[in-house]
């Protein structure tokens, strides 16, 4: 171990810090961590960009002045530095933006998931063809090496300065910052500033080239409609260019997959602006809707769920009972009749209990699981709705399990594993768990939180299911797990959810007889696997990029002929095939074969019967499989047994 002395003044106390190796490094006074990298090797010295200590993420300029933990950040901490390079990247989007154009306002500049954006007040709103420039001088910036340095101000002086300098944005933000906060900028090299809480990197040459300006969009000031609208440039940077390649390769990949795009072009559903953010689904989008429903259906019933319908909507009072609508209703739809208020339902949870309270249950009739396909609007911002991924109309795959406290773990483990099931049916593997606990605005008191997260957390151990804290997520009346599954390019989608509620059972006085003879409250757990159909099915669409497995595609085959001759025998092969159940369409199109094969290739048609004159004679056909060049001739009833059984739903 080294002893390094730094510069210290006649107060100085000695500092030891504890390296990631177990190592102790000690010195006369405070040191910052750009010294201690230095005093490790000039190799460090070189790649360091920032410090950890005592679990926190500092500057390497951060005078450390007592004894810690500390951790140099180098490009080899992925999730620190790419936080690092984002953060920076934000920053040096804004400066440039000043440069190029000196009337623009800054506001904030965050980093999101893959990247950061910036959100810009000009008169002359920016567009997709001045990212280019904007881009190009982002590298220049980078080039210059720019020192960037941690300054702390006075909270008046930061806010007549930036009002000097026409950053009203700026000065707005400083006006609402506690009072106990520390107002800090940091500068690039002699000239630009920001303000921000930090860290950073040393300077602009450590961001690297390996970033790219990706889209222009509008944002509202502070995410409120009635504010003024700006413009938000997006961008994404990485480590290095080879992970910047890989990432933009993922998104080309996911634009090829984007069920708006797909979904029109199979011709399964689309929006309009008379009914916004409410698909019209088409036949075939139906079809598949359809499948799905029945396929759910068949599971939950053998699950022993019981399925029930509720009206769409409900008077008010309902809704304040429940406490939805202190907590929801500005997302609500309301209406007035025959001087009564009603809203339509954003979900159909205090439905549920509804049909729960009409009978007295004992003990001996829970769990009662009941289940609901149960339709639901809630008003979505115009900005915030995506195609069926965000939707203000859509239908929940919803369930509510009554159970005593006891029965928490084990009707848990039940779903858990139907979840799975599911999943794994329907072509994903990988599922991540969120456990959510207790948000700060909620309902029930801390005792009754404390009951449902132990709950919950005792039947996730049952489970033996690995869990990441999502701390303050829960639901405003119970905590929750959340059901993260990964797609076919490595896209996280959260979707199922199971949610313990002690606390609405006890605002709509729901009760069960117990053993006792006593009335108690039973536990209510909410549940869901695809979350909403409407967006599952967006998320299924890209994660087959819109070839679904047979037994799930619209239409499961096609009978296309060859020539003229093969007619009569291609309408009986397609009626032998309907007659098995399949959903399939002929194509006796006076056109050339491969035109045929291309088309129904775009409309992913997953099973394609070529037939001809040889075909008629011989009582065969030639199988062509999606994204296939090879075609296969089968005896028609083999090629039928063979589809039939393929098209078998799970």
């Amino acid at each position: 171990m080294d002893d390094i002395s730094a510069a210290s003044g006649p107060d100085a106390r000695p500092v030891s810090l504890l390296l990631p190796d177990g190592s102790r490094r000690q010195f006369d006074g405070p040191v910052t961590g750009a010294d201690l990298a230095a005093s490790i090797g000039p190799g460090l010295a070189k790649a360091a960009l920032a410090i950890m200590i005592d679990g926190h993420l500092r500057d390497l300029s951060v005078p450390i002045t007592k004894d810690a933990a500390v951790s140099i950040i180098t490009a080899r901490d992925e999730d620190h530095a790419l936080e690092l390079i984002r953060h920076d990247s934000a920053h040096i989007l804004a400066e440039a933006v000043q440069e190029l154009y000196p009337d623009t306002q800054v506001t904030i500049g965050p980093v999101i998931k893959d990247g950061f954006y910036y959100d810009f007040a000009r008169d002359q709103p920016f567009t997709e063809e001045e990212l280019a420039v904007i881009e190009a001088r982002m590298h220049e910036i980078v080039a210059r090496d720019e020192p960037i340095r941690r300054e702390e101000w006075d909270r008046e002086r930061a806010i007549a300065h930036f009002r000097s300098i026409g950053e009203h944005y700026k000065a707005e933000i400083i006006e609402d910052l506690p009072e106990s906060e520390t107002i800090s900028v940091y500068r690039h090299g002699d000239g630009w500033m920001d303000l921000c809480r930090g860290p950073h990197l040393p300077s602009s040459g450590k961001v690297g080239d390996a970033f790219k300006l990706t889209k222009v969009a509008g944002a509202y000031w502070r995410g409120d409609q009635r504010n003024e609208m700006l413009t938000r440039i997006y961008g994404t940077a990485w480590r290095d260019k080879k992970e910047l390649r890989a990432y933009l390769e993922r998104i080309e990949e996911a634009e090829k997959r984007d069920h708006r795009r797909l979904g029109k072009d199979m011709q399964l559903f689309h929006f309009q602006e008379e009914a916004a953010g409410m698909a019209f689904w088409h036949p075939k989008g139906w079809t598949i809707y359809r499948a799905l429903e029945t396929y759910l259906r068949r599971k939950l019933d053998a699950a022993g769920y019981r399925e029930i319908k509720t009206p769409q909507i409900v008077d008010r009072s309902l809704w304040e009972k429940s406490g939805h609508w202190e907590k929801f209703s500005e997302h609500m739809y309301a209406l007035t009749s025959e001087e009564r208020e009603l809203a339509v339902k954003p979900m159909n949870c205090p439905c549920h209990v509804q049909v729960f309270n009409q009978r007295l249950y004992s003990y001996r009739d829970l769990p009662l699981r009941l289940s609901e396909f149960g339709s639901c609007h809630r008003y979505e911002p115009s900005g915030a709705m995506h195609g069926l991924m965000r939707v203000r109309a859509f239908t929940q795959d919803d369930a509510h399990i009554f159970c005593t406290e006891k029965q928490i773990r084990s009707e848990s483990e039940a779903f858990s594993t139907l979840l799975f099931a599911v999943y794994k049916d329907l072509g994903f593997e990988k599922v991540r768990v969120k456990f959510s606990d207790r948000p700060e605005k909620r309902a029930g008191d801390d005792a009754t939180w404390d009951r449902a997260e132990a709950a919950l957390r005792d039947a996730t151990t049952a489970m033996g299911l690995e869990v990441e804290l999502n701390p303050g997520e829960g639901a405003f009346y119970g905590p929750k797990l959340e059901f993260v599954l990964t797609d076919a390019i490595g896209r996280d989608w959260q979707c199922g959810t199971l949610q313990v509620d002690f606390v609405l059972p006890e605002r709509l006085d729901a009760s069960y007889v117990g053993e006792d003879g006593a009335r108690h409250r039973p536990v209510m757990l909410h549940r869901a696997i695809f979350g909403s159909f409407e967006r599952f099915i967006g998320i299924l669409i890209e994660h087959y990029a819109g070839k679904f497995p047979l037994w799930l595609s619209p239409v499961q085959a096609v009978v296309a002929t060859i020539t003229s001759d093969a007619d009569d025998y291609a309408a009986h092969v397609r009626d032998r095939l309907k007659a098995a159940g399949l959903r399939v369409e002929s194509d006796l199109r006076n056109e050339k074969i491969n035109y045929k094969v291309r088309e129904h290739s775009l409309a992913k048609v997953p099973a394609l019967l070529v037939v001809g004159k040889r075909e008629a004679e011989e009582g065969k056909v030639s199988l062509r499989r999606l994204g296939s060049n090879d075609q296969t001739s089968y005896a028609l009833d083999e090629a039928l047994a063979l589809l039939v059984a393929e098209a078998h739903m799970p």
